[in-house]
């Protein structure tokens, strides 16, 4: 039994360490607009482009951090750039001009982007016998302490003086430095895998499946602004329901995301139920956002209720999204390159999200219903994607592949004992 229980440690270390992160995420992100605006005296419209510059600067990370995992080892890129987001969040305190908050929001995301690829590889390398299993309660955890993390921010809002935000800030830092240390002291230093011949760093570039499914899932990762952009500011402006009805929004996507995350996501391993999970979510887009449309043409009394129900459906879409996502990124990817697979994912995800914003805004809500109903459309034409992308990336993986996902198990089993 030792050798089970011994798999595991690393899965848990990894799970705590996430969380706490992700509680320390959950507190900065959603007072940070205000801190920068209200208390260092930023205008929007600065701070907006400045947070942009910083997206996309720090996308340019994504594939050499990988490829440094993969060389050296997972753990030890990880640990730098966790490393270097408490130093550039603690920062965070002392700017005090619009230059200054560029730099460190830059060398920031530079980090984020870093440890997403590393984290990633780190993932991978610590999946067991169970690997999907693992990475549902991973990201269960992930979203409760994003959750938690928002709770308490909404403490340090209410009090809206410095002094409480920069505990916000400071504690964010911290979080990544407790993060780091539960890693550093329970996560293996897993040894890089042998790399086999003729072996290229941008390798990735070349994998037109694998290219695929990443556009896919950075497109289809507009679902996330869905709900916390598009939505609030739907039901704002189209619709006169209450305002607590964002809140209930917001309540009911991180509900069902932690309830079902377990166990619809460990259900879905392999790249084939992959592309299967991608299929289901974009039929269940294309039921949500129709729903949200409607919002608008109910009585006031009814838009909460119906606001909520479109928010399930959607969530529900969002659990077999990001399952096929994690069966689909992990599972498609050569073991030796994890980390540079992870980091063109995270590129493609993070491109997404710059985009989203500006897409959904202009597109969907100056479309009004038919934009709703063109949105719902396309996530669904994602979705179908999915299934022939998987296949296709699945015929064109090497025969060989099996041997050194085997003699990666024995090495990894070994450096646990």
């Amino acid at each position: 039994m030792s050798a089970p229980r011994a798999s595991l440690a690393p899965q848990r270390a990894l799970i705590a360490s996430s969380f706490v992160s992700r509680v320390g995420n959950g507190l900065f992100n959603t007072a940070s607009v205000l801190y920068f605006t209200l208390v260092v005296h930023l205008p929007a419209a600065q701070v907006g482009v400045g947070l942009t510059i910083a997206g996309l600067v720090g996308l340019l990370a994504g594939i050499p951090a990988g490829n440094l995992a993969d060389r050296y080892g997972p753990r030890t890129v990880w640990l730098v750039a966790v490393g270097t987001q408490g130093v550039t969040m603690a920062a965070f305190v002392l700017i005090d001009d619009w230059a200054t908050f560029t730099l460190v929001a830059t060398l920031d995301r530079l980090g984020a982007t870093a440890s997403g690829a590393a984290g990633g590889a780190l993932v991978a390398r610590a999946g067991g016998e169970r690997p999907a299993a693992f990475r549902a309660r991973l990201r269960t955890f992930v979203n409760l302490g994003v959750v938690l993390g928002t709770v308490g921010a909404a403490f340090a809002v209410s009090v809206d003086t410095r002094t409480a935000y920069t505990v916000l800030i400071l504690a964010n830092a911290a979080s990544f430095a407790l993060a780091g240390l539960i890693a550093l002291a329970a996560v293996p230093n897993y040894r890089p895998l042998p790399r086999p011949e003729g072996h290229r760093r941008w390798a990735v570039l070349s994998d037109r499946p694998y290219v695929t499914f990443a556009a896919l899932y950075g497109a289809m990762g507009l679902q996330y602004q869905t709900v916390s952009l598009l939505l609030p500011i739907w039901l704002s402006a189209h619709t006169d329901a209450p305002r607590w009805t964002v809140a209930a929004v917001y309540a009911v996507n991180s509900g069902v995301c932690v309830l079902l995350q377990s166990r619809i996501g460990s259900r879905v391993e392999t790249p084939r139920q992959g592309g299967r999970a991608f299929r289901v979510a974009g039929l269940l887009f294309l039921v949500s956002c129709p729903l949200m449309a409607l919002t608008a043409d109910v009585p006031v009394w009814v838009a909460p209720g119906l606001a909520v129900l479109a928010v399930c459906a959607h969530s529900l879409g969002e659990v077999w999204e990001s399952s096929g996502g994690y069966a689909l990124g992990f599972g498609l990817a050569p073991d030796h390159a994890q980390g540079q697979y992870q980091g063109f994912l995270g590129i493609s995800f993070g491109a997404g999200q710059a985009l989203a914003p500006v897409v959904l805004t202009t597109a969907v809500l100056g479309l009004g219903h038919a934009g709703w109903l063109l949105l719902g459309v396309f996530f669904a034409a994602l979705g179908a994607a999915g299934p022939p992308v998987a296949a296709w990336a699945e015929r064109t993986r090497p025969p060989e592949r099996e041997e050194p996902r085997a003699a990666q198990g024995r090495s990894d089993a070994a450096q646990r004992s």
